[in-house]
Formats: structure tokens, C-alpha cells, sequence
């Protein structure tokens, strides 16, 4: 899988990583983990290793954690998503007994929800080595403004937002300024939760996705956001083997140029619609 690198200490991650939202927040029994046994199998066989989740996401913290294993290189990203400092780092505590680890490789302040307390502590945790890298998040383009805001003034490692074929916002200042801030970007919402599916999975794959060395709908949209050159891991969510493979396929072969990705959205939008 192709791999991008994190300024701000040249690590390298895969670009396919892997969201939690729904699709973790199953119980306990094995009809409903089966699945999820072969989506992680399939993401480590590929090379993934990124898994993003939240106390947000109901059970999918403790599911991840039940199911690492299938991960050995796992790079675990979560959040913190309450207010005050303390319930913060209960919080945090927490979610390092659900993901049965002692060290969280990338701690994130959740939809900024009292992101003013929080990336202090985050900072206090980067430096006794219970986080290894700290972010902030957000899957709306309305908090674009706030998100520049404290990519500019606060020293972070990881920036979290939404970016689709459909909705691109993110490119006109966000993705300039994490290149020139060396901040690392995950992408949530890459479907729109599903929304750009609609018209798409019911017209035939056309022709010209060849060209551009897409073999599915989802292996376009996910090609599409990782050629960014400022995108660091894209997190699409599922609980489906078989969309697993086709969206780690957008991970390999070759990254579209900057033309190749506008001539790419056009035909799309011409195609389903935006």
C-alpha cells in the first residue's frame, strides 16, 4: 500500500485506514463479529494500520480493542469528547482500557468540543508518553474556519476533517495550510456516509474509470482523496469484507496527478451528480 509520512517526525502510515463510526458498534456474539474478524484481516493482510474511534461511537472503542489483534501494527487513533479537564482524562483513561493498550498512538480533541482544556492536557500526555501524537477533529465544513484557526495558532500534530469528490472544501485552505504547518490529515466522511453511493450504485461502472485505475465506484472516491498530496490516512468505515478489499484497493498503484484528479471530478459530476 502507498504510505505518506507524518512531518512532523517522518513516520510513515498507509493512506487506507480504517473508521469505527457504526460499523464497530456491534455486540458480542459471533454472528455479529465475523465480519468485522475478516474487514481487520483483509486491512492488516493489505498493510493498514490506522483505526480511528471515539467514546462517541458507543461500543466500538471496547470492539476495536477486543479485535486488535487481527492488527499487530495497529497505529490507534481515538478522541476525547467531553468538557473539563478532568472528565477528560477519565475519559482518555477509559478509552486506553477499551483499546487494551497503555499507549494511544494518536489522541484528538472530538468535534473540538472544549478543545481550550484538552490540548494542554494532550500535550502534558505527549510528553510522559501516554499519547504519541495529538490532533483535533471535525466532520463539518462549518468549523473549517475554527479548524485554520487553531492550525495557525496551536502547535498539533494531526488535523481530522471531512473530504469528498463531492464536497472539496477542505482543498481551498485547509490542505494548503496543513502542508505549510506539517500537520498530518486524516480524512473522515470520504462517502458522505453513504450519500454519493446513491446515484452511483445504480449506474454501471463507466469505461473511462480505467483510465484512472479505479476498478469500483468506491475505489474512485477513495483514489481521488489520497492522490491529495497533503492527505495523510483517508478512514472509511465499514463492517463489509468485501468493500474492505475495494477500498484498500484505492490504496495501491498509482497516485493521479493534479490534472487527473480535477478531469476525474468532473466526469463524476457529470456522471452522478454532485
Amino acid at each position: 500500500m502507498l504510505t505518506r509520512i507524518i512531518a512532523k517526525t517522518g513516520e510513515s502510515l498507509p493512506v487506507i485506514g480504517l473508521g469505527t463510526w457504526k460499523t464497530f458498534d456491534v455486540g458480542a456474539t459471533d454472528r455479529e463479529r465475523r465480519p468485522l474478524v475478516e474487514v481487520l484481516r483483509r486491512f492488516s493482510a493489505a498493510g493498514g494500520r490506522v483505526i480511528d474511534s471515539s467514546p462517541m461511537y458507543d461500543r466500538a472503542e471496547g470492539v476495536a480493542g477486543d479485535l486488535r489483534e487481527h492488527v499487530p501494527a495497529a497505529f490507534l487513533a481515538t478522541k476525547v469528547w467531553t468538557s473539563g479537564r478532568e472528565h477528560g482524562i477519565e475519559q482518555m483513561k477509559h478509552s486506553m482500557d477499551l483499546l487494551r493498550t497503555r499507549r494511544i498512538d494518536l489522541m484528538q480533541v472530538h468535534n473540538l468540543v472544549d478543545w481550550r482544556t484538552h490540548l494542554p492536557t494532550l500535550r502534558d500526555w505527549k510528553r510522559s508518553g501516554h499519547v504519541r501524537y495529538i490532533g483535533v477533529t471535525h466532520y463539518q465544513t462549518g468549523a473549517f474556519p475554527q479548524l485554520a484557526s487553531i492550525m495557525e495558532s496551536e502547535d498539533i500534530d494531526f488535523v481530522q476533517l471531512p473530504l469528498s469528490i463531492t464536497v472539496p472544501n477542505a482543498e481551498e485552505r485547509l490542505l494548503p495550510l496543513a502542508i505549510d504547518r506539517r500537520i498530518a490529515v486524516l480524512v473522515n466522511r470520504p462517502f458522505e456516509a453513504g450519500v454519493i453511493f446513491r446515484n452511483a450504485r445504480s449506474r454501471k461502472l463507466p469505461a473511462w474509470a480505467a483510465d484512472f485505475g479505479c476498478a469500483s465506484w468506491a475505489e474512485i472516491f477513495l483514489r481521488w482523496i489520497v492522490s491529495h498530496p497533503a492527505v495523510t490516512c483517508v478512514i472509511p468505515a465499514t463492517r463489509n469484507p468485501s468493500h474492505m478489499s475495494e477500498n484498500l484497493r484505492a490504496g495501491e498503484g498509482r497516485v493521479l496527478t493534479a490534472k487527473e484528479r480535477e478531469d476525474l471530478r468532473k466526469r463524476v459530476l457529470a456522471a452522478v451528480g454532485s
